[in-house]
């Protein structure tokens, strides 16, 4: 199911940058609320009887949801904000093996085995670094949180040249996405697990598209998931 750029896109971007000002609204109050919250923590812990660690306890669910609506917060004025592409010519390769080392650990963490083989051949490309890192690092952590239920699985990442782009391809063992997920798992906030934003796909193929490429998902309950994004070299 490929998802190239398209009118509702721009609709939701419109929208999300209307409500990204009331986001702000939100956001300044709210840090004022998390700074007093901790204070008042730090009053209370001078007081070591059973009454005050009670107290205490009920506070720090307070101050685990509001942190929990300022990193919402967050996550929605990134990807509400205005995207402003630094393109440098690089080699694709490179900034591959970086994020196979950068997210190694926590694949391992989760009993995932990470493979990378890089190409042979360089993959020259003209694109902004640190947004498709971000682009590929969301795909990721979206196929690590697709499988750590199970405790176990793959993620295989690789990269080749097809005419004048780039494809790289994010590979899952996981339990896969049935065709009515699949439909709607580039919206904003629609998510299938507990945790998270429900912004991470949505901002890669926002990124992927700023950039004038293609994302492209295949999958099927219990035979995993890949992502494939092809992006042009802009050489």
């Amino acid at each position: 199911m490929t998802q190239p750029a398209n009118n509702h896109d721009q609709q939701i971007l419109a929208i999300s940058q209307i409500v990204g000002g009331l986001a702000h609204e939100i956001k300044n109050p709210l840090s004022t609320i998390n700074l007093n919250l901790n204070l008042l923590a730090e009053d209370l812990r001078q007081f070591p009887d059973d009454e005050h660690r009670r107290i205490l306890r009920r506070l720090a669910g307070v101050q685990q949801e509001a942190q929990r609506m300022c990193t919402t917060l967050d996550d929605f004025l990134r990807f509400a904000g205005k995207v402003e592409l630094q393109r440098a010519p690089m080699d694709l390769r490179d900034l591959l093996g970086e994020l196979h080392d950068f997210f190694l650990p926590q694949a391992e963490g989760a009993n995932i085995v990470l493979r990378y083989s890089p190409p042979a051949a360089p993959l020259k490309c003209n694109l902004d670094v640190n947004l498709i890192k971000q682009a590929i690092l969301n795909l990721l952590l979206n196929a690590i949180q697709a499988m750590e239920p199970a405790g176990r699985g793959e993620l295989l990442l690789g990269a080749t040249q097809r005419e004048s782009d780039v494809v790289i391809e994010i590979t899952d063992t996981g339990p896969g996405i049935d065709a009515k997920a699949l439909e709607t798992i580039f919206t904003p906030y629609f998510s299938t697990k507990s945790e998270g934003s429900g912004l991470g796909l949505p901002t890669a193929r926002r990124i992927v598209h700023e950039h004038g490429g293609t994302i492209d998902v295949q999958s099927e309950p219990g035979r995993g998931t890949q992502f494939t994004i092809i992006l042009p070299t802009n050489l």
